[in-house]
């Protein structure tokens, strides 16, 4: 490994392959060599892990490392999400935590992240330092390294069961009530990940009747990703109309993502659960602040936000920035259209389980069909259909389709005029009409994500092809 990548996420590469145990220590003395800097090792560090292969073991080789830098380990009893490891820091008071993840990636990935002492995601000047310390790591060799029997003599390493201060948390900021009125059927599939046991247990602690599909550890997780999308979740829909449930709620491999699949059995948009739990929220609770959302993310939670009288913090694409304003201007909700959420009160990280929780209040507070809540809203605030395509290329014509669409600067799409250009993260354009794209390059792929936004099928599909032939991606 002659360099590496730090990002928001972490490193994550193949096991066997470039995640080995070599490179875990060199990447973890990176890490420590880091908190030290910042003068954070005496708070304590958690570690935790998921359920892919060998993380535990990969866990224990952090430890190992930690501890031989003088950095106290805080460890995991048992595999976990990661918002309940982020969530931990903030129960432990920690300097931080480092995530043994690769979160929705193949099974023959893994990964590993730092979460800083805030809670939620590393933000740039904190993943770029982290990335200078490993490269520094990697061009002298030196990794220290102590025996965990060693450290537990010196007190350098503690376990700890983080579980019930954070299912007592979470039921504090569910409310009860709904489901008092309201038996609902729910049918959860954890994708066999690290979510496995939490969400049914609270779900049942409110007294759902609960299903639970792929609810064991499987380290190739079925033969298929741990991604919560309409295509991964064929096996949720199918469930939920066995079953005659109310909702199937799933989790992604490390839980910090969510997928709702409805009564009919139909996978529901991200997207459009973000607005109907804004909307559900200000219902409900009392507590007012902007709202923050992506770039990527829809504009429909602006019309809400208008409606009450509330602000919107638009962000780079990525849950760090989220987190960010969640942590700073004391946003009620951060969402982005990839699964992601969280709200004021939590974490600033992304969590799934949340989410869950709060469509299941949802749906039994208001005593009708997730089907019926969506009509209800769009009575009030009208339809808007959003979706994202990842259009793929070949990577020798990367230059030139990078040049295109710095160059792309449009008047009208799909005969509406351009009323507003953001240069926020790739180009995205705002036609008066209400509707807008987004195009912007993937930094790990040879693919641009073109999202869309408008008011029906058919303006989306006009939008998405004439911005495809402009680029050259249509073939």
């Amino acid at each position: 490994m002659s360099s590496i990548k730090f990002g928001t996420d972490g490193w994550r590469a193949i096991i066997a392959e470039d995640f080995t145990f070599a490179n875990v220590k060199i990447v973890t003395q990176g890490i420590a060599a880091y908190i030290n800097s910042e003068n954070l090792g005496k708070r304590g560090i958690v570690i935790g892990y998921d359920n892919r292969f060998m993380s535990e073991r990969f866990a224990h080789t952090c430890a190992r490392v930690l501890a031989g830098n003088g950095i106290k380990v805080i460890m995991l009893r048992k595999a976990c999400p990661t918002p309940v490891t982020a969530f931990a820091v903030r129960a432990k008071n920690a300097g931080g935590a480092l995530m043994l993840t690769a979160s929705h990636n193949p099974p023959e990935y893994n990964g590993l992240k730092f979460i800083p002492e805030y809670a939620g995601p590393a933000l740039p000047d904190v993943t770029e330092s982290i990335e200078a310390e490993v490269n520094r790591v990697l061009e002298n060799r030196k990794v220290y390294e102590l025996a965990l029997e060693e450290a537990e003599k010196l007190e350098l390493v503690e376990e700890y069961d983080v579980d019930r201060e954070y299912q007592n948390h979470l039921l504090r900021l569910i409310n009860p009530e709904p489901f008092k009125k309201r038996k609902l059927k729910v049918v959860v599939d954890p994708m066999f990940g690290a979510g496995i046991g939490y969400l049914e247990k609270y779900l049942e602690a409110l007294g759902c009747e609960i299903r639970v599909i792929h609810g064991y550890r499987d380290v190739l997780f079925g033969g298929s990703l741990p991604e919560p999308t309409d295509r991964g979740l064929d096996a949720l829909k199918r469930a939920v109309k066995n079953y005659d449930a109310d909702l199937g709620l799933a989790l992604d491999g490390d839980a910090d993502r969510f997928g709702v699949v409805d009564e009919k059995g139909e996978f529901v948009v991200p997207n459009r659960l973000l607005y109907l739990l804004l909307d559900y929220i200000l219902k409900t609770r009392s507590f007012r602040g902007p709202v923050a959302r992506t770039v990527a993310t829809t504009h429909v939670l602006d019309k809400v936000a208008k409606k009450n009288g509330l602000g919107v913090i638009e962000t780079p694409v990525g849950f760090k920035y989220i987190g960010e304003c969640l942590r700073e201007r004391g946003c009620i909700l951060g969402g982005e259209e990839s699964g992601a959420l969280s709200i004021f009160g939590h974490i600033p990280e992304k969590d799934g389980i949340l989410a869950c929780l709060l469509v299941a209040e949802m749906v039994a507070w208001s005593e009708m069909s997730l089907t019926d809540i969506y009509g209800r809203f769009v009575e009030e605030y009208g339809r808007v259909e959003s979706e994202r395509l990842d259009v793929h290329y070949r990577e020798q014509d990367k230059a030139r389709l990078n040049t295109r669409l710095n160059e792309y600067c449009p008047k009208a799409i799909g005969g509406v005029k351009v009323e507003k250009a953001v240069t926020t993260e790739g180009r995205k354009f705002l036609m008066e009409d209400g509707s807008w794209v987004l195009i912007r390059s993937s930094g790990t792929e040879p693919l641009f994500r073109i999202y869309v936004e408008a008011q029906d099928r058919v303006r989306m599909a006009d939008i998405q092809r004439e911005v495809q032939n402009a680029l050259g991606l249509l073939s």
